[in-house]
């Protein structure tokens, strides 16, 4: 009895909800996350969509809604404003995939001149004032609908997870044409080895909620190339700087973890030795048209 409540406290710590709320909502993502799964390409046309905006209803207290109501949020992304500005400048076109809340991207738009925004629900801003600069595009999960060859950097937090792996390739497709040329492309997406990272981390080995599916650097690093983006480079950012970095080091260590069982390679990526040689628990790639 012990043992179940110190679980349950630990699932709910740092959550502000219960463990029930948390199971709760780990049955209804899961029990959409599977239609998603099973559906054929035509489906999901409109089902990212559908399912996210029931999701998000059914799901009243999901951290990406609660998060507007969040006072620290703007101290939250202060590290993607640093990366992004050394890229961007008056002059520059910017496209986030998946923005969230548009927090980030609301101070994006301060610092160029257009900002598109890519999402597949307008629930999460639907309350939201936006500026003038901002555009926000509904997709149907793959569709990036902006001038071809109009954008300086893409960006995407917490993504490709959330795609369909059979639409991973079409949706990377539409960024890289929606590039300009020498435009790049920064991804970061949760790395599978430390995961599952979606509301089933609680409950699951492997990702059963929206993360559709979770990535390895080298299997993400080889998705960007067959997209036709000439180069793929890993970086970690630190005290405000951003350092590129090979990705063999993080490919030899996923590959290492990924021979050992479940439970001690959870275990051990998150030695500080392991993570350092990961960048963290999340991957972060710069991909170059």
């Amino acid at each position: 009895m012990a043992s179940r409540d110190n679980k349950k406290s630990n699932m709910a710590e740092g959550t502000g909800r219960s463990p029930e709320r948390i199971r709760e909502h780990y049955i209804i993502e899961k029990e959409l996350a599977d239609r998603l799964r099973n559906s054929s390409r035509q489906e999901r046309v409109h089902l990212y969509s559908d399912l996210y905006d029931e999701l998000f209803r059914r799901v009243p207290d999901h951290p990406q809604l609660t998060i507007k109501a969040d006072s620290t949020k703007n101290e939250k992304i202060l590290p993607g404003l640093s990366l992004l500005g050394t890229f961007l400048n008056s002059e520059s076109t910017y496209l986030e995939i998946g923005p969230g809340d548009c927090a980030l991207a609301f101070e994006v738009a301060k610092m160029v001149k257009k900002v598109y925004a890519v999402d597949v629900s307008s629930e999460i801003t639907k309350d939201l004032n936006c500026p003038d600069n901002f555009e926000l595009i509904l997709s149907d999960g793959c569709s990036i609908a902006v001038p071809p060859g109009s954008v300086d950097l893409a960006y995407s937090d917490q993504l490709m997870e959330h795609l369909h792996p059979e639409d991973a390739m079409e949706q990377l497709g539409n960024i890289y044409t929606a590039l300009k040329p020498g435009g790049r492309y920064i991804c970061v997406t949760p790395n599978r080895v430390s995961g599952p990272h979606d509301i089933s981390r609680y409950f699951d080995d492997v990702a059963t909620g929206f993360h559709m599916k979770e990535y390895t650097v080298f299997e993400l690093a080889e998705i960007f190339k067959k997209a036709g983006f000439s180069k793929v480079e890993r970086f970690i950012s630190y005290k405000g700087r951003t350092f590129v970095l090979p990705l063999f080091p993080a490919d030899l260590t996923e590959k290492v973890l990924t021979g050992l069982p479940r439970i001690t390679s959870r275990k051990l990526s998150g030695l500080s030795i392991v993570r350092l040689l990961l960048g963290g628990s999340n991957i972060k790639l710069i991909a170059s048209k």
